[in-house]
């Protein structure tokens, strides 16, 4: 496993793990083809990342608040273009929080009472120690999220698409010069 200081969350990024490495709490980053130790934690992780997006972590978490009504344990959208949606399996404030990327999960399902097997897309699968019903609430939440945020996203794109066409063809279907020279006579 590679050790790197800075890491970015990308397209390829599946889920952020805490794990001890000597006497700290550490992130192991898996990728679809690699695998990364950042001296950061996981929730420090999440926070670089939405600094690097241009929007705070707080910011993040208020935004997803409003638009989706929950408080505690909220997924986050790192950045939305990018379809980065990660949500967490506890409170990001505990040691043993993990978050996955809502995108390269495939499929998931229970093999003890806080056993989960997860499969990603790319085929791989993993045994976690979180509760499936805890992965199936979150994937819920974090679709909501997804849902509500690029429908509002592409909401605005339609807006904007109408108002630069309906400006260009006013412009182009009316001639505004002669209306000054006209005279309008009263009867």
């Amino acid at each position: 496993m590679k050790k790197i200081e800075d890491y970015e969350i990308n397209s390829c990024t599946m889920a952020i793990l805490p794990v001890e490495y000597g006497s700290k709490i550490y992130s192991k980053v898996i990728e679809i083809e690699d695998e990364y130790i950042s001296p950061f934690k996981p929730i420090e992780l999440i926070k670089k990342n939405c600094d690097y997006f241009g929007v705070s972590y707080e910011s993040r978490k208020k935004g997803t608040s409003s638009l989706i009504g929950y408080t505690r344990k909220i997924p986050i959208a790192i950045e939305p273009a990018n379809h980065l949606f990660f949500f967490p399996t506890t409170s990001p404030s505990r040691q043993e929080c993990i978050w996955f990327s809502f995108e390269h999960i495939e499929d998931y399902r229970r093999i003890g009472p806080h056993q989960t097997l997860i499969l990603f897309k790319n085929h791989q699968s993993q045994q976690f120690s979180v509760s499936c019903s805890t992965i199936e609430g979150q994937i819920l939440r974090t679709s909501l999220l997804k849902s509500k945020l690029l429908q509002r996203i592409e909401n605005n794109k339609r807006k904007s698409y109408y108002i630069l066409h309906d400006i260009k063809s006013l412009k182009a279907s009316e001639s505004v010069s002669g209306y000054e020279d006209t005279i309008f006579l009263k009867d």
